[in-house]
């Protein structure tokens, strides 16, 4: 677990099971298998399921968020990512914030550099910007091809519609 900013950390699938039972804690669980654990289900969840993308229970985010070899689709990631930025934005007030993927190469960290590019903690002029920013707070950054692509082609987006108009005021 690396923390990226004051109270922000990003990490694996051990840092979120170190973390879930300590009440400091807000956890993002930026993978289908803990979506899958928190809505008991196994293989998929029916589209039609009010928790099909999220689901949020007290400090903890479920997020049904795959890294795949293909982009992947804005219509299902954007309402993960707005609603993403929203709670870190909410619980990092009174709370750690650890955001987590299976790895933390990924996901969590792809998310963790969103947070920070919206609040001007890091640039975001451009994907490529805020990643060279976000490697020098978290090396271990290596998006994974679908996320990355996503990143890419749908950066103006997260910038300009996720903004902190619907989140909150810039971090301190």
């Amino acid at each position: 677990m690396k923390e990226i900013y004051t109270s922000l950390f990003i990490g694996d699938d051990a840092d979120c099971n170190a973390c879930l039972a300590n009440p400091e804690f807000a956890i993002v669980h930026a993978c289908k298998s803990c979506h899958q654990k928190a809505l008991n289900y196994s293989g998929a969840l029916s589209q039609i399921h009010p928790n099909y993308l999220i689901y949020e229970h007290e400090a903890n985010l479920y997020l049904n968020l795959v890294d795949m070899p293909n982009e992947l689709l804005p219509e299902f990631v954007h309402p993960i990512f707005k609603h993403a930025m929203g709670f870190i934005d909410r619980e990092i007030k009174t709370k750690k914030v650890l955001i987590h993927c299976n790895f933390g190469s990924s996901r969590s960290p792809s998310l963790g550099l969103t947070y920070l590019a919206i609040t001007g903690v890091i640039s975001k002029n451009s994907f490529q910007a805020a990643s060279n920013d976000f490697l020098g707070r978290y090396p271990r950054y290596a998006p994974g091809t679908g996320i990355m692509f996503y990143m890419k082609r749908h950066w103006d987006f997260l910038m300009n519609h996720l903004i902190l108009d619907k989140i909150g005021d810039k971090v301190e």
